[in-house]
């Protein structure tokens, strides 16, 4: 007698299914699963083989649900050779999850792929080609590419597209087995079949990234592509492709993409393709989604060949119409290629200003986002008044992280472009009061910069600068009152004698009003210790410009010489101490600053050029230069003032703290026994009286004297620049490409002049210069001069760029620089990582 045997007969797919979703707790859920993958685990050791499809498609579930799968590897790949097609389909489809392309034990399918290729059955044969195209190796493709370029010679065009688009995974890993499949790619991109083209589309467009050899060679196909996407406009209603009422917009996408490919940088190829993108662009319809993906895909293509000067600005009118589009997408995707296009195409993008301006009342950021940037793009001199304006409301509304990029970007603007003097003054202070602390910090030495060089406007800025300060909403906004302390402290008398230069009577205002503001705004909680530097120096400046106050003067700084801030305590101590002691060296000490004026604009010629080429490797060399040319640059009028106010850091320390972007350095107060060998200097035997630079008499400070005592004297330092020497960064084929840098000392923006000659007696037209840093360094390019680089060093191309590196890190960039010559397009990439120190350090 023969006992009985119970078989354990697994649950259904569907079973399992409905078990995990009457679930109510996760911790049910991971219950359910870690039972039936114990009997799945079960099933496999059994030597039976009737379940194991069934258990594969459960575990191909418990992973798409985020549970490990991988014990079912080598279960699923046994299901492969099996003769019925559940088995294969649960096989393959395990397979394409289960599996990737760095699995060894990927290999051992190579031989089931093998045989489904030459499967009697179009469906086994579609399975493995869909297989061997989601997770073939590099192994699998060399092995398995004759038997794909066959089946793309099959007949049946379902078997035929699955083929093509397997070729484009091959070609992806294997770049050389692609001279295979190029004699085919005419004949599959006539096929009748809308799937072979479409296939065939991306093959071609795959290999001509991967080749710039084939991409050459492929060229001769723009009269078929052009045909065939005339054909789908021309044509009437087909069920089959028909979305929207537009036939195959898939296969027109495609097409365009590729054609984009080909005309680029090919005057002739563009010249084929031309008259197709006006039709596509005047014939799409745009009231679906369909044509406006159409359209975008026309317009990328219209501007990245060389198209004809009609076509672009037809293209440039598409966006602007998308920018009236409600759909959201739509908008961002216009103004981020009107971002893109603003350069080459100004005048086109500047028809469309209006309704660039009127996306800054869009609700959504990521639209107000490329809005701004696009309105910022388009300020000229011409409309300069307008834009600002309506980006001084658009200030006012916009949410608080845009305010701090809004701000930088209207003071970039007004300083290139401001109609006039008092507008920039006053578009400045709008900015101020607006802003308020989201203010960046390279606005205070900005906006002084400005002051001071604007002799008839003193009196006018301060009293427009005072008037915002007394107002309630304004009193905690640090960066208006720093520059108001400061110009306090300059032009207070012009204010308290009611001076009118600028044609406005301007209200006189009391020595003691102008003091009672200064001492609330050092009493205040809400000024920082840099507000408060301001404002104590501005007080010991209107001892000597303002008479009759130097009493209330005294009271003030002596009652501060017991301030919780050490620094502010150590200020006070020094002036009464300057008062008490040597009251004859007021005048000289207290007297006006001298005008600032901005470092000039240099390039540094060194007496011999060193050759770098593609490897420069004179990089010790140029440190060195730069270091002792550094060594050398004297300390500019500015550093001195920003020494003297600066109270972040106090302690020792030699390193300048950097602002954000276009921002002057500030350097760090000195530390205490620095300051108090300072204040022994001036405390000291002063010298024989001698006329200072200002012509003024009084006591000249010993030669030790810098940084406070110097600024105070009034002795104008000579502006300062950073002496860098130019390199070469990039010289092949005749083509030369030369930085010259500027850089103020301790600015964390360096200034680059890009000059490109061409040494060949060929000339070089389609120029671009490209150029990527890392992620924490910001790039700013600007208009190129030109793109015709004339022959025979017979001219050059000058293209400003600007580099903000706060953390002063070593700088690397990668270069990407294209160009046509003789009629054949050329492309180099290169990268620079020898940047002299005395750019970045």
């Amino acid at each position: 007698m023969f006992a009985n045997v119970t078989t354990h007969t697994p649950i259904r797919l569907r079973d399992l299914i409905r078990n995990i979703r009457a679930c109510k707790t996760a911790a049910e859920e991971r219950a359910v699963i870690n039972k039936e993958c114990a009997d799945i685990r079960n099933g496999f050791r059994d030597t039976d083989t009737t379940f194991r499809c069934r258990n594969v498609a459960k575990l191909l579930y418990i992973y798409m649900l985020g549970f490990p799968a991988h014990f079912g590897q080598l279960e699923t790949m046994k299901l492969l050779p099996s003769s019925r097609f559940t088995d294969k389909r649960i096989g393959y489809l395990g397979v394409m999850l289960l599996l990737d392309e760095n699995r060894e034990v990927q290999l051992l399918m190579t031989n089931s792929l093998k045989n489904d290729l030459d499967h009697s059955s179009q469906y086994v044969v579609s399975l493995a080609l869909c297989a061997l195209g989601s997770v073939g190796s590099a192994e699998m493709a060399r092995d398995l590419a004759p038997d794909v370029e066959k089946l793309m010679r099959n007949s049946n065009g379902y078997i035929k597209k699955k083929a093509v688009l397997c070729a484009c995974r091959i070609v992806r890993k294997v770049p050389e087995l692609m001279e295979n499949f190029i004699p085919l790619t005419k004949s599959c991109l006539n096929d009748k079949n809308h799937g072979v083209a479409l296939a065939t589309v991306s093959l071609i467009t795959e290999m001509c990234r991967a080749s710039p050899a084939v991409l050459k060679s492929l060229k001769k196909l723009c009269p078929t592509l052009v045909r065939i996407l005339k054909n789908l406009i021309m044509s009437g209603y087909s069920p089959e492709h028909d979305v929207s009422g537009i036939s195959d917009p898939f296969l027109q996408v495609r097409i365009l993409r590729l054609l984009r490919i080909l005309g680029s940088h090919d005057g002739e190829a563009s010249e084929i393709m031309n008259d197709i993108l006006a039709q596509v662009a005047t014939n799409t319809e745009t009231s679906k989604n369909v044509g406006n993906a159409i359209l975008y895909e026309t317009v990328l293509t219209i501007m990245d060949i060389k198209s004809e000067s009609g076509l672009r600005v037809l293209a440039v009118n598409i966006l602007g119409r998308f920018l009236l589009n409600n759909d959201k997408n739509i908008r961002y995707v216009a103004l981020n290629s009107l971002l893109r296009t603003v350069h080459t195409d100004m005048n086109a993008v500047q028809r469309h200003r209006t309704t660039v301006l009127d996306c800054l009342k869009d609700p959504d950021p990521s639209i107000l986002r490329r809005a701004m940037e696009l309105c910022f793009a388009l300020v000229n001199s011409h409309n300069v008044r307008g834009t600002v304006r309506e980006l001084l409301a658009f200030l006012t509304r916009c949410p608080p992280d845009f305010k701090s990029d809004c701000a930088s970007g209207i003071f970039l603007a007004a300083e290139k472009f401001a109609p006039n003097r008092r507008w920039h003054i006053d578009t400045m202070l709008k900015v101020l009061t607006t802003a308020g602390n989201y203010v960046r910090d390279d606005t205070v030495p900005s906006l002084i910069h400005l002051l001071s060089d604007s002799d008839k406007l003193h009196s006018y800025a301060v009293n427009s600068l005072l008037n915002a300060a007394k107002m309630p909403e304004n009193i905690d906004q640090q960066p208006l009152v720093q520059v108001l302390s400061w110009c306090l402290g300059e032009y207070g008398d012009e204010l308290a004698e009611g001076h009118h230069d600028s044609g406005d009577v301007i209200e006189p205002v009391s020595g003691d009003q102008i003091l009672d503001f200064l001492d609330d705004t050092i009493e205040s909680s809400l000024s920082n210790p840099v507000t408060k530097a301001y404002a104590i120096n501005a007080i010991m400046k209107l001892s000597a410009r303002i008479p009759g106050i130097e009493s209330r003067v005294r009271q003030i700084i002596e009652r501060f010489g017991v301030s919780h801030s050490t620094e502010v305590q150590q200020r006070a101590v020094e002036y009464c101490a300057l008062l008490d002691k040597h009251h004859n060296l007021c005048a000289g000490v207290l007297e006006s600053m001298p005008k600032f004026e901005k470092p000039p604009a240099e390039s540094i010629e060194r007496e011999s050029e060193t050759n770098y080429g593609e490897e420069l490797e004179d990089r010790e060399t140029e440190q060195n230069v730069a270091t002792v040319k550094e060594a050398a640059a004297p300390q500019s009028n500015i550093d001195l003032l920003l020494d003297l106010v600066d109270l972040n850091n106090s302690a020792a320390s030699d390193t300048p703290i950097v602002p954000p972007m276009g921002g002057a350095p500030i350097q760090p107060i000195l530390p205490m026994s620095n300051s108090l060998n300072l204040l022994d200097d001036i405390m000291g035997s002063p010298p024989p009286a001698m006329p200072n630079t200002n012509g003024i008499m009084g006591s000249a400070p010993p030669p030790a004297i810098n940084g406070l005592a110097g600024l105070m004297l009034g002795d104008p330092a000579p502006v300062a620049t950073n002496f860098i020497p130019e390199m070469t960064a990039f010289e092949k084929g005749g083509l030369k490409v030369i930085f010259y840098f500027d850089r103020k000392p301790g600015d964390s923006v360096l200034s680059i002049n890009v000059k490109t000659s061409n040494q060949t007696p060929s000339e070089i037209s389609d120029y671009v210069f490209q150029a990527a840093l890392p992620k924490q360094l910001q790039l700013q390019m600007l208009s190129p001069s030109g793109n015709v680089v004339p022959p025979n060093s017979g001219g050059t191309i000058e293209q400003p760029i600007k580099i903000n590196n706060p953390g002063k890190v070593p700088l690397r960039m990668r270069l990407r620089i294209s160009y046509t010559i003789n009629g054949q397009p050329v492309t180099e990439m290169g990268e620079v990582n020898n940047f002299p120190a005395a750019s970045w350090q």
